[in-house]
């Protein structure tokens, strides 16, 4: 009797560690899903709603609107990551850095992934519910643009555009909900963003260039061809422009302009960093792009904390 419990003892443990391990393999699945084991994407899509939320509060935001577009940030990019795994479920098992992703792989499953995506949206949806009406309507224009991003990649080879709206519409937000208003100098900042979008995306397709023409997936990448070079240098030049323009129209400080001397610096850098287009280079590019929204938030913050 005594002999044989302790097999049924260490048969119970054992299954219990299976167990174990299989749902923290189903939670690094989700968490992968989301790409939370990679912020970049939350980085980038932050440093502009933050921009936005400074101006609009005039250097002062709620604390509130802070923690909400904050939290909002997280919350739909991992959202628009999950559509984007879901549209190109056929496309990622052929492409190199895309492979190993859940639902290529059918860790999870399609039906699990919009189960996660409505959940998102449900969660991001009941804190914009705390701020007021106008925002509440711009919000459903977000979560069209997120669920539908994804799929431009189709039909068009200016997925980036719509990337760059969809990721910029929460500074149209931070202005409803600062100002339950949107100004024209609102509209400046999302046409900055979306030019940067592309800049940054076009060097992250960059690095999928090869596999994508086989699998068929448009890029500005491909679009742009043998002169992507010389485009992104004049898109961070139109980029740059647009941040001056809202310098000019707002009579920023010395700071601000700081901030977007060290941004072209850091442009001028990548320029030279991608100049043989290898596929290394052009992600380290890419990521670099975090410092770039960081020094612009910063000289925002510095100028109204002198000012």
């Amino acid at each position: 009797m005594l002999g044989g419990s302790k097999p049924a003892a260490g048969k119970r443990e054992y299954h219990g560690t299976v167990e174990t391990t299989q749902h923290k393999s189903r939670l690094n699945a989700y968490w992968r899903l989301m790409r939370f084991d990679k912020p970049i994407g939350i980085l980038l899509l932050l440093w502009p709603t933050y921009w936005a939320l400074w101006i609009a509060g005039y250097g002062r935001p709620s604390i509130e609107h802070i923690l909400i577009f904050g939290a909002g940030v997280v919350l739909m990019r991992a959202a628009g990551c999950i559509m984007n795994d879901v549209a190109d479920r056929n496309f990622d098992p052929h492409v190199e850095r895309t492979r190993h992703r859940p639902v290529a792989t059918g860790e999870i499953s399609v039906r699990q992934a919009l189960g996660a995506f409505l959940l998102l949206l449900a969660v991001a949806f009941g804190l914009v519910l705390l701020t007021n009406p106008l925002t509440v309507q711009l919000a459903f224009v977000g979560a069209a643009l997120a669920a539908s991003y994804p799929f431009f990649k189709r039909f068009t080879h200016l997925p980036q555009v719509v990337l760059g709206v969809a990721f910029g519409w929460g500074m149209i937000m931070a202005f409803s909900a600062e100002r339950n208003a949107v100004p024209e100098i609102a509209w400046w900042l999302l046409a900055a963003n979306v030019v940067w979008s592309v800049i940054y995306d076009t060097l992250y397709a960059m690095v999928d260039r090869e596999d994508d023409l086989k699998v068929g997936v448009k890029s500005t990448a491909i679009l742009f061809g043998r002169h992507d070079l010389l485009v992104l240098r004049l898109l961070k030049i139109a980029f740059l422009l647009l941040l001056a323009v809202v310098g000019v129209k707002l009579t920023l400080g010395w700071t601000y302009w700081l901030g977007l001397a060290l941004a072209a610096g850091l442009m001028l850098r990548q320029q030279w960093q991608v100049r043989d287009r290898q596929p290394e280079a052009c992600f380290r590019a890419f990521l670099n792009h975090n410092w770039v929204g960081a020094v612009i938030f910063c000289g925002l913050l510095l100028h109204y904390w002198l000012g």
